[in-house]
């Protein structure tokens, strides 16, 4: 009987260590990017608010019509540091979500608005439809060829293709003078 039990508690133990390692990597156990072999962050949706943004003009995947999304970036708790800081390079282990929605507009909010403020034309809109995830992972050594960083782009938990993912480190490239970080912190009054 004793013997069930130390066994019993040796195996919890090897099983909290595994859970602690895999959580400590701050990755999920869902599938990685390619080229960068990025994996979703766990609890990156309770990381703190960077900055926000709208995003409009033509569909860059051929489907025509108008792109119009609203863009969100968090970052942990490392990210968010040295965004306060001012710190240039970023510290290894930052770690920047961008989230990206199709905006939609708010019929009942422009309602509400239009009676509340008449005259001034108040237009409302809000998050729909989710795009994708995108991640920027530092890592001075791991990601030395891409400046230090690595990239992740997820649509429904899976990630793009590595034609995608190649094309994430030259578009950044223009950003070089901000550690490839185009996203400005946005402090709260």
């Amino acid at each position: 009987m004793r013997r069930i039990a130390l066994v019993a508690v040796a195996v919890t133990a090897v099983a909290a260590v595994a859970a602690y390692m895999g959580s400590a990597s701050g990755q999920s156990s869902g599938d990685a990017a390619p080229i960068y072999g990025i994996k979703i962050p766990d609890g990156y949706r309770d990381w703190r608010l960077i900055s926000v943004k709208q995003l409009t003009g033509k569909q860059l995947t051929g489907a025509g019509g108008e792109l119009k999304q609203l863009r969100a970036q968090l970052g942990n708790d490392l990210a968010i540091q040295a965004f306060r800081d001012g710190t240039l390079p970023f510290p290894d282990g930052a770690i920047i979500a961008a989230l990206h929605w199709n905006e939609e507009a708010s019929d009942f909010d422009n309602q509400a608005l239009a009676a509340g403020f008449p005259g001034l034309g108040l237009q409302s809109s809000f998050a729909g439809s989710a795009v994708n995830v995108q991640f920027m992972v530092k890592d001075s050594k791991k990601y030395a060829a891409s400046g230090g960083w690595g990239f992740a782009d997820f649509t429904n938990g899976k990630p793009g293709n590595e034609v995608l993912h190649a094309k994430c480190f030259p578009c950044h490239q223009p950003a070089k003078d901000r550690d490839y970080v185009f996203t400005h912190y946005a402090p709260t009054p």
